[in-house]
């Protein structure tokens, strides 16, 4: 009676355990949904600016599904369109991050580069995700200057390790930007300092929140900061939120709007659109683009 009991229960988690994970790699992953945040961070009477944050694609050639909705995310028309890095997960990727993105040039917009623009993914064991000291391992080469061209030519401003005043909205930003912390490519103290008295708006860009480069933007003025990296946690436990988030930044802010301690600004984390390809899954964490509303404060 006791071993039937043990086979049932053995039986019985193995069942779960295969659900489950068929679940997040097969559905929940392709699970596209928009976030909408309230932001308030303009001037008292200032009408509302709209912005499409989108990050860590990782995107594959083959990825159609997720092309398609990218592209879709045009009829939001937003004033202002940022991504924060981690576009690629294949060295023919370019054509499919054009395929998403080309609806979207169109508007005026902003990026900073993550890892994963720079070189390809490569297969490791996720548990190395919980140790803070691991090293960092690089794959094949990707075309990120094919890349950079693209948004560039669009009018894009490429803001890694760069600032740059730029109008959106009808309003004028204060946009700077850093590459990417999580292989040690950013240089704040090169683009440093406070934020423009002429500008009606002060964004920055990262796309590792590392909290020694967010507490610089945050002492400099700079009103929302966005990143993303973390996906969000990829693999949650509802309840309880994400185990990892591969950075400095606190579990409890792997996503989401959070006032960054501190200071008066905001920051808000994307969870991203990919997944690591060779851990195509997600558990109690969706794939997601952002709009992001900003309002009076």
């Amino acid at each position: 009676m006791r071993k039937r009991t043990l086979f049932r229960l053995a039986a019985g988690t193995a069942t779960i355990g295969a659900a489950t994970l068929g679940y997040a790699s097969l559905v929940e992953r392709n699970m596209f949904t928009v976030r909408r945040y309230d932001v308030p961070v303009l001037p008292a009477d200032a009408e509302p600016l709209r912005v499409l944050h989108l990050s860590d694609l990782h995107m594959m050639p083959n990825q159609a599904r997720k092309q398609r909705w990218v592209a879709s995310l045009a009829a939001l028309d937003p004033d202002l369109v940022v991504v924060t890095g981690d576009n690629m997960a294949h060295p023919d990727a370019v054509p499919g991050v054009l395929r998403a993105l080309q609806p979207l040039l169109d508007y005026p917009g902003a990026f900073v580069f993550g890892s994963n623009d720079y070189t390809g993914p490569v297969l490791k064991n996720p548990f190395t995700y919980f140790l803070p000291d691991r090293e960092y391992t690089e794959g094949v080469e990707l075309p990120y200057e094919e890349l950079r061209q693209v948004f560039t030519g669009a009018g894009w401003a490429d803001l890694n390790n760069a600032r740059t005043m730029l109008k959106a909205g009808g309003r004028q930003l204060d946009l700077v930007g850093v590459d990417d912390p999580h292989i040690d490519r950013d240089d704040y103290p090169s683009v440093a300092g406070a934020v423009s008295s002429s500008a009606d708006l002060s964004i920055a860009l990262t796309h590792s929140p590392e909290p020694r480069v967010l507490d610089q933007m945050a002492a400099d003025g700079f009103g929302l900061l966005l990143a993303g990296h973390t996906h969000g946690g990829q693999v949650c436990v509802p309840g309880f939120g994400a185990l990892v988030t591969n950075c400095g930044l606190p579990r409890s802010m792997a996503r989401g709007l959070h006032r960054w301690p501190g200071s008066d600004s905001w920051l808000h984390v994307s969870a991203g659109l990919g997944t690591h390809p060779t851990a195509p899954i997600r558990f109690a964490c969706p794939p997601e683009a952002s709009i992001l509303t900003l309002i009076p404060r």
